[in-house]
């Protein structure tokens, strides 16, 4: 779609999230979008894989934020993190923080991170979902408890699956970062949404 000035017409575009790291991601893309948070049960469901949880809920979110706004543009992603299979949720508490850090030194960590692009101007719901799952596998350092405890005490990463920041302080506590998307453990893959958003006609390099 286009103006009267033949410059293409931007669709309405919303972030269903109330992340705040996923908001800046997004905002380096320079697109006008919207923030919108997703009211969804984030449970996993028995027998669920992580990667299936993790696409679950971004295609719930996306749809659930469409419903409230249609003919938008609707970007849903969630992310799991897992150790030997078991998911690692957010651990709220420094207590918990520490003991998942504590798990996780030495180790490598699976983060799923899934994306989801809702395109409510699509009839039917195969055309409209466009959904990815991006991988990064994370080893941390075998670091001692006074330092796990220190970075915690600085950065406080409690709403963060793994009680780390890796866009802060929290790369301190990583030995290596393995992902096709360097965006994708922060919890937006700008790489992936990009491509969608092509396919959905969004132009990023406007004159």
């Amino acid at each position: 779609m286009t103006n009267s000035t033949n410059k293409p017409v931007l669709p309405r575009l919303i972030l269903g999230s109330s992340s705040k790291y996923r908001q800046e991601l997004l905002a380096r893309l320079g697109l006008p979008f919207e923030v919108c948070k997703p009211d969804i049960d984030e449970a996993p469901r028995n027998g669920e894989t992580p990667e299936a949880t993790a696409l679950r809920l971004a295609l719930e979110k996306a749809q659930a934020v469409a419903r409230q706004n249609p003919g938008a543009l609707v970007i849903g992603s969630d992310q799991v993190a897992t150790l030997d299979g078991a998911q690692i949720g957010k651990p709220g508490t420094q207590e918990k923080a520490l003991q998942q850090l504590q798990t996780m030194r030495g180790r490598q960590v699976i983060f799923h991170t899934a994306l989801c692009l809702w395109d409510d101007r699509k009839s039917a719901e195969r055309d409209a979902a466009q959904v990815e799952c991006v991988p990064s596998y994370v080893t941390f350092r075998n670091l001692p408890d006074e330092e796990l405890d220190a970075y915690l005490r600085i950065e406080q990463p409690y709403d963060c699956a793994g009680s780390a920041k890796n866009e802060g302080l929290g790369i301190a506590l990583l030995e290596k970062i393995e992902s096709t998307d360097p965006t994708a453990l922060t919890g937006l893959p700008l790489i992936a949404l990009t491509t969608m958003l092509r396919r959905a006609g969004v132009p990023f390099f406007r004159t």
